[in-house]
């Protein structure tokens, strides 16, 4: 009688953030089928990403539920075998790789440490939990060669951010202060797009980023000023953007998820794409898996979001699929037993 009371709580949680999953990507797929159809643009990219995340959120909670431990380890081992061949899978020479791609291989590989610790967070077997930290330090370290060094910081950020989950008691807390540091960093990217900060300040900032990628967000910045409410429409950023026409056609992209969504799709465009965040962080908070797997993840996909918001990695389907496969593991109900979350089982002794 006690598991049958606690199940239906644990089925409303499920039910309320698929809901809200599905009226966000849904309403992302609609928006830029609007914004398309007013400015004659292309909605495919956006079209497929919201499918990518929706098939990989469906497919991490399906073998979430089967294989809790083998699923994310098999994602981490697919992570970084993708990021290992994803230099080599490329265009054109090998000694120069697009600095876009370098993004996404930072992106996989903070993925797949978020996917290691989420399986070694869910392994009981002490050796087998060790094995799996074990690979996430690998996959950190492997960063250091085939990565960017952000994707390094990111993919140690993960591991230690892991670490450090067992000790929170309130995941709310966890995840707000990772909400936080997005906001911190898009709004940091737009203070330096619009030219507010102290000279010295944005003279290094733009060290780091590269003049070329500040143009962009400059044009991006124009262009969204020209039609704040619907944007210039999916996909036409590359034939209006005058320092994109001047980039190569792989890399005609504003570098930031954020000011791509405000020049093609507005406004509107931009709080859709803060929606589907949210959505995946609240769907961490609602599921009922232990603590520590919900704040992997979600230190994981702000990972994502840090360099989404600095670069063009969710151009990349792998990127998408990989992040709604991450979201869906770490909200899958095992099938298995698991050890059951201190906080759920609290909350549900108070009910």
């Amino acid at each position: 009688m006690a598991s049958a009371a606690g199940g239906a709580p644990d089925g409303e949680r499920r039910n309320v953030s698929d809901a809200a999953g599905v009226v966000v990507l849904g309403a992302c797929a609609t928006w830029s089928l609007i914004t398309a159809t007013t400015h004659d643009g292309r909605p495919e990219g956006v079209l497929l990403a919201v499918l990518a995340v929706a098939a990989g959120y469906a497919s991490g909670r399906i073998c979430g539920a089967l294989v809790p431990v083998a699923a994310p380890c098999a994602a981490a081992l697919a992570g970084l075998g993708l990021a290992v061949a994803a230099p080599h899978s490329l265009p054109g020479p090998q000694t120069a790789t697009p600095p876009g791609h370098l993004g996404a291989v930072a992106a996989l590989l903070v993925l797949a440490t978020g996917a290691a610790c989420c399986a070694a967070w869910t392994a009981r077997p002490p050796l087998l939990r060790l094995a799996l930290r074990a690979l996430a330090a690998g996959i950190t370290a492997a960063s250091l060669v085939l990565g960017p060094v952000a994707g390094s910081v990111l993919c140690a950020a993960v591991l230690l951010c892991s670490l450090a989950a067992d000790h929170m008691r309130r995941r709310g807390v966890g995840l707000a202060g990772l909400a936080l540091a997005t906001a911190l960093v898009t709004g940091m990217s737009w203070a330096v797009a619009e030219d507010v900060l102290p000279d010295g300040l944005a003279d290094s900032l733009e060290g780091q980023l590269g003049g070329h990628r500040v143009d962009l967000w400059h044009d991006a910045l124009f262009l969204a000023h020209r039609d704040p409410a619907l944007g210039v429409g999916p996909g036409r950023f590359a034939e209006l953007s005058l320092t994109a026409s001047q980039s190569l056609p792989a890399e005609a992209r504003p570098h930031s998820a954020p000011f791509q969504q405000a020049a093609e799709q507005g406004v509107a465009g931009v709080a859709l794409l803060a929606a589907v965040f949210c959505w995946v962080l609240f769907a961490l908070w609602r599921t009922a898996r232990p603590t520590p797997v919900a704040l992997t993840a979600g230190a994981a996909l702000t990972g994502l979001a840090v360099l989404a918001t600095v670069g063009n990695v969710l151009s990349f389907t792998t990127v998408t699929a990989g992040a709604g496969l991450l979201a869906g593991l770490a909200t899958a109900r095992p099938l298995v037993y698991e050890t059951p979350d201190p906080a759920t089982t609290r909350a549900r002794e108070h009910r």
